[in-house]
């Protein structure tokens, strides 16, 4: 089965299997995981944050941040498509209670500008407006990058107005990569950054949120009242150790792979290719008469290639760790079947 669904769907690696087997854990709650801890440290080295806290996903990371930038009653600006706001079960109302003011902006990316015209005066009335969160790369955008320029507008503007800014990166790799701008320079714009070690690195399970040291021992309490405490953790934090040392460089391929299946769909008459790729995302959908993208989704996968569905015309493929060059020819000659047959 070629799976292009998502980059989460990765599995281990021979290398990473044994890192595990092999890791020397601890109790993580008392500190004392020193494999957790060694992960923590190179966290910060490639963040260039003072500390970093491993947690158990994306979401919790996210959840967190914006735990440790806001009280209840405040405001939290950011896309209207970002992961937080769409895909995070409304975890922010919950867990922080705080607001979310949806933005616009192409390909899921904000302008400094559009930030701006959303601010207001504080009055008690109304919710505060005290965090700005980004995701880069943006997931619904179809990976899209943001330039670092455009980073340090928004930057700049968040610190003339007193706002905190995150930085979701869940895939802030693939945005280094395809960008040249190191992670540690985005990271150095923001007050915090999370980034996932389970997507495009391909570890099992993980992500991790880096900060200032007061920030991060906050984030410790918050983890432990999510039920976020865990104990011989060591085991998966071996993963994202390994992931970190020796998947980083090889997102470049997955980033190629997706621009050879980009290229094939933009060919093809029957399809359309939906967003510029620039990292591993790719969105498309049919452009033919009578071929419904569900249905197209539903051929492929009888073809054993996987893809998901974004609604009912959407379709988005995803390059992966587990994906070669192999898998995408073949998924193309899958996709020029299916309207051969038709």
């Amino acid at each position: 089965m070629i799976d292009l669904r998502s980059d989460t769907v990765t599995m281990p690696t021979l290398g990473m299997r044994r890192l595990m087997v092999d890791a020397e854990v601890g109790d993580d709650v008392y500190g004392e995981d020193p494999t957790v801890n060694e992960l923590e440290q190179v966290a910060c080295e490639i963040t260039g944050k003072e500390a970093a806290i491993f947690v158990c996903t994306g979401t919790m990371a996210n959840q967190i941040a914006i735990r440790l930038h806001t009280e209840p009653g405040d405001e939290v600006l950011m896309h209207r498509l970002s992961h937080p706001f769409h895909h995070e079960a409304g975890a922010p109302a919950v867990v922080s209670g705080v607001t979310i003011r949806p933005l616009e902006g192409d390909r899921g990316l904000l302008e400094a500008e559009t930030i701006e015209k959303a601010l207001r005066p504080e009055v008690r009335h109304m919710s505060r407006q005290r965090l700005v969160m980004v995701e880069n790369t943006h997931n619904h955008g179809g990976g899209s990058v943001y330039p670092v320029t455009r980073m340090r507008e928004i930057s700049e503007l968040a610190r003339r107005n007193e706002l905190a800014l995150h930085i979701d990166g869940a895939r802030i790799f693939n945005a280094s990569i395809a960008s040249g701008t190191p992670v540690a320079e985005y990271a150095a714009l923001a007050d915090s950054i999370s980034f996932c070690l389970s997507k495009g690195l391909g570890a099992p399970v993980g992500s991790m949120l880096c900060s200032t040291r007061q920030l991060i021992q906050k984030a410790r309490r918050v983890r432990h009242m999510l039920g976020g405490g865990w104990r011989q953790a060591g085991i998966l934090a071996a993963a994202g150790i390994y992931a970190l040392k020796n998947h980083i460089p090889r997102l470049k391929e997955d980033h190629r792979r997706a621009s050879i299946l980009a290229d094939a769909i933009r060919r093809n008459d029957n399809l359309r290719l939906l967003n510029a790729v620039e990292t591993n995302i790719v969105l498309f959908t049919t452009n033919r008469q009578g071929a419904a993208p569900l249905d197209l989704k539903n051929y492929l996968r009888r073809k054993e290639v996987l893809v998901s569905s974004i609604g009912t015309d959407v379709l988005r493929a995803v390059t992966n760790l587990c994906v070669k060059d192999e898998d995408i020819e073949y998924a193309i000659n899958m996709l020029n079947e299916y309207f051969s047959l038709r």
